[in-house]
């Protein structure tokens, strides 16, 4: 591990390495067009072009994030460890929605619903978990909080869109 740090966007990086800051600052933007992208999917209307298209750009920039999170975990390992299992489990769950939604089983929107739902609540996590300590504002929560605050709120979310959304209440 580097001793050094260097900064980017004003948040720390515990490395001097060019190689493995350049795959951070690919690392951020992925991770900003996969919470943006996520939005858009969450809230737009479900079985239109906007909602398919930003759920796929979101699976893309899942994908190619778990590849930025498995290469840098091994380029700090063994101390991205937990970073690496959130990844691991985030992108499972985006996998498994994008997959379900494309077999259109019985009952697959619930699924969906949870797969990808559970996976943005891991996408947020991880970057708490990662940087919360050196956001203003959220630099005064311990680390537990960072944890357990994304699961807090979308959680709840999760079940009230399971039980209370249209497409998941439709006989299929």
């Amino acid at each position: 591990m580097d001793n050094e740090v260097t900064f980017i966007f004003g948040v720390p990086v515990p490395s001097d390495n060019k190689l493995f800051l350049a795959i951070i600052v690919i690392h951020i933007v992925l991770g900003l067009i996969c919470i943006i992208s996520g939005m858009v999917a969450m809230l737009s209307q479900k079985t239109t072009k906007i909602h398919a298209t930003a759920g796929k750009t979101y699976y893309w920039g899942m994908t190619v994030l778990f590849i930025t999170v498995v290469i840098t975990s091994l380029m700090r390992w063994p101390f991205n460890t937990h970073l690496l299992i959130v990844g691991t489990v985030a992108y499972a769950l985006t996998f498994v929605g994008q997959r379900v939604a494309k077999s259109h089983r019985p009952n697959w929107t619930r699924l969906h619903t949870v797969s990808m739902g559970l996976s943005f609540v891991l996408l947020l996590t991880g970057f708490y978990v990662d940087n919360g300590k050196n956001l203003p504002f959220w630099n005064q929560f311990p680390q537990l909080f960072f944890w357990l605050f994304p699961a807090a709120i979308g959680i709840p979310i999760i079940v009230y869109v399971f039980y209370r959304h249209p497409l998941n209440k439709r006989k299929i």
